[in-house]
């Protein structure tokens, strides 16, 4: 059970990566982003996930300066965009990155979605692993079947991939396949974009521990071995986002969750996008 804010998984090249974090796609404002990481990091938070396509990254940055928290005592995320796929503008592209983030380096770097010229782009991955540059590198939107391919011509096998997961999507093929491959699952749109926030069975569970459907959701995530990183802009939000680790769910109450899977996905499918 994850019992704290802090508590950590081990990947599975020994780098230790918090469980719980805060997601900030779609919080483009500067003003903002930098007042929501500010809020998670002051609330216990030490993991903040944000990608080059969120056009936030300075924020970000600005917010870990001005957040009094030692950035080694962060796990900081960052995705590569579909755009700079390739080997030298995969090079360039992470650099780019390090400047608006206003760091050395990164806890974990990801591929943001598969596409063509990945394994080009992993090539570029595994030398700014190497290096030094990168602690952790990972995938996010890979299906078993990218994985695969990735894994013909890697040398370095992924630590973590990210998926969309939540209740109506609970992937459980891929998180299986992942597991026997020790590439550690993580979530985003863990809470599906709001659409459950009303269902009877997140309510009733929520209703027993005083607890929000959102939270139940949260430690759903938890129970599953799943990290999970809820997007928030509201300071109380993020608070209450946090508040999850004084109950654990039954394994009745896991399984009926679960049992709310309708294979529904809230952003697009990994194998039919064109962005």
């Amino acid at each position: 059970m994850v019992k704290s804010i802090t508590e950590t998984t081990t990947l599975h090249n020994g780098v230790k990566m918090p469980w719980f974090g805060l997601g900030v796609w779609q919080v483009a404002n500067d003003e903002e982003v930098v007042t929501a990481v500010k809020s998670a990091l002051d609330t216990g938070y030490r993991a903040i996930d944000t990608a080059a396509a969120y056009k936030n990254e300075e924020g970000v940055g600005q917010a870990i300066k001005e957040s009094g928290v030692a950035r080694e005592d962060i796990f900081l995320t960052s995705k590569l965009w579909n755009a700079d796929h390739g080997y030298e503008s995969t090079l360039q592209a992470f650099e780019d990155s390090l400047q608006r983030l206003g760091t050395d380096y990164l806890d974990l770097y990801l591929i943001h979605w598969p596409k063509d010229g990945f394994k080009d782009t992993w090539r570029a991955f595994e030398k700014l692993y190497e290096e030094g540059k990168i602690r952790a590198i990972g995938l996010s939107n890979f299906h078993q079947h990218h994985i695969e391919d990735l894994m013909t011509t890697a040398k370095v096998k992924p630590m973590v991939n990210q998926i969309e997961f939540h209740p109506l999507l609970t992937q459980e093929a891929l998180r299986d396949f992942c597991k026997i491959q020790e590439i550690q699952f993580e979530a985003w749109s863990p809470l599906a974009h709001g659409k459950l926030l009303d269902d009877p069975t997140l309510k009733e569970i929520g209703e027993k521990y005083g607890k929000s459907p959102a939270q139940v959701m949260i430690r759903w995530d938890l129970e599953h071995g799943v990290i999970t990183i809820p997007k928030s802009s509201n300071p109380g939000r993020i608070k209450q986002n946090s508040e999850v680790f004084d109950f654990e769910l039954t394994s009745e109450e896991v399984e009926k969750i679960d049992a709310l899977n309708r294979n529904e996905r809230t952003g697009a499918d990994p194998d039919n996008f064109d962005f």
